[in-house]
């Protein structure tokens, strides 16, 4: 990999020279831009505004503007000779924890590499010395006309350089969370539990940009004369100013998490819970109901070509199949009736024999003995 900036990492009397490599890479699709009417190419043409002539790159300068519009032209020596310690050299100030670190001060990563032999060594020991504290390194460098603030810290056996936004450049989130008063049940609290559960963790190796293969996909299609394939998809709706029922949603949300992860039985797609639609289950009609007889229709040309001696005696067969299982089913019904009033009465009377001789007993006088 090719160094963008050469220098060294001063740590305390130490220093280490190294060189800077870029450790992230853009693979956006990039478009030029054209005229639609003839497909050319539109450039852009640096020009002077005092002569109106285009200017090369080589006679291209800074300066810097006032607020009357005036401009002061700024050389590359003017910039050289301003007394920068961190012109060249990656000086660290401090080592912090990493979680003191806010994520959003996060900026352009670079990998350090140790420069010749001798820096071999040194490199080593800081790159052991941040493993062993579990801490990382904050710096200040220059890079590119500005002094920076940077954050070491060790990536497998190299250590790399994240750029850091300065404080001061970390806006304050005013007027961004939602106003007034919010409240939040546990029941909810703890559905999102359990789908944040659900999901897990992800490899992220296995995540890429879906986006960009499809456009890589369309500009091939386009490229070979075709037109590029529309994959179908549920059309995509706005959720601006729309109300939904959160308890719902997030238990939709388990349900489709648990199917995917489950494998959506045997492959096939978890679509269940997208539409939240319920069915109503349509009860069975009991047996031994009379179907209701057809009102003023004409045969149909099937039953007319099936001839109607044989219609009818199969219509009778089947109401008297019909009339007979129900009338067994009223016998059955009935004589278990039957049984039951007689169990009962046998029952009670059992239980009001014995309370009566008890009864009997106990106002029969008993006779005294003569003396």
């Amino acid at each position: 990999m090719r160094s963008i900036w050469n220098g060294a990492i001063s740590f305390g009397l130490v220093s280490i020279p190294i060189k800077l490599v870029n450790a992230t890479e853009s693979h956006s699709i990039s478009f030029r831009q054209i005229h639609v009417g003839d497909g050319g190419r539109v450039r852009y043409r640096k020009v002077c505004e005092l002569d109106g002539e285009e200017v090369p790159t080589a006679e291209i300068g800074k300066g810097y503007e006032e607020a009357d519009g005036s401009i002061i032209p700024i050389t590359d020596e003017d910039l050289a000779q301003l007394p920068i310690a961190t012109a060249k050299t990656i000086e660290i100030v401090s080592f912090v924890p990493a979680d003191q670190i806010d994520p959003l001060q996060m900026d352009t990563a670079y990998y350090l590499a140790a420069s010749g032999a001798t820096a071999a060594k040194p490199y080593t020991l800081l790159r052991e010395a941040l493993k062993r504290s579990r801490k990382v390194a904050i710096a200040k460098y220059a890079l590119r006309g500005r002094e920076r603030l940077g954050m070491l810290r060790v990536v497998d056996d190299v250590i790399a350089m994240h750029g850091l936004l300065w404080p001061d450049e970390i806006r304050v989130p005013e007027g961004v969370a939602p106003e007034g008063a919010v409240s939040v049940r546990e029941a909810e609290l703890d559905l999102a539990d359990a789908l944040m559960a659900t999901l897990g963790e992800v490899e992220m190796d296995s995540l890429h940009d879906d986006y960009r293969e499809a456009v890589e996909a369309m500009i091939a299609a386009k490229a070979d004369g075709g037109e590029p394939a529309v994959a179908a998809g549920p059309p995509v709706e706005g959720a601006g100013g729309q109300v939904i029922d959160l308890m719902a949603a997030l238990e939709n949300s388990v349900r489709v998490a648990k199917a995917s992860r489950a494998g959506a039985g045997a492959g096939e797609p978890a679509e269940g819970a997208a539409g939240a639609e319920v069915t109503p289950i349509r009860r069975k009609k009991a047996a031994g109901a009379a179907a209701p007889k057809a009102v003023g229709g004409k045969k149909s040309t099937a039953s007319a070509a099936g001839g109607g001696a044989g219609g009818g005696a199969a219509a009778g067969a089947a109401k008297k199949s019909t009339a007979a299982a129900a009338a067994t089913k009223k016998k059955a019904a009935a004589a278990a009736a039957a049984a039951a009033v007689k169990k009962t009465a046998s029952a009670k009377a059992a239980e009001a024999k014995p309370a009566r001789g008890a009864a009997k007993k106990a106002v029969t006088p008993r006779k005294r003995s003569s003396a």
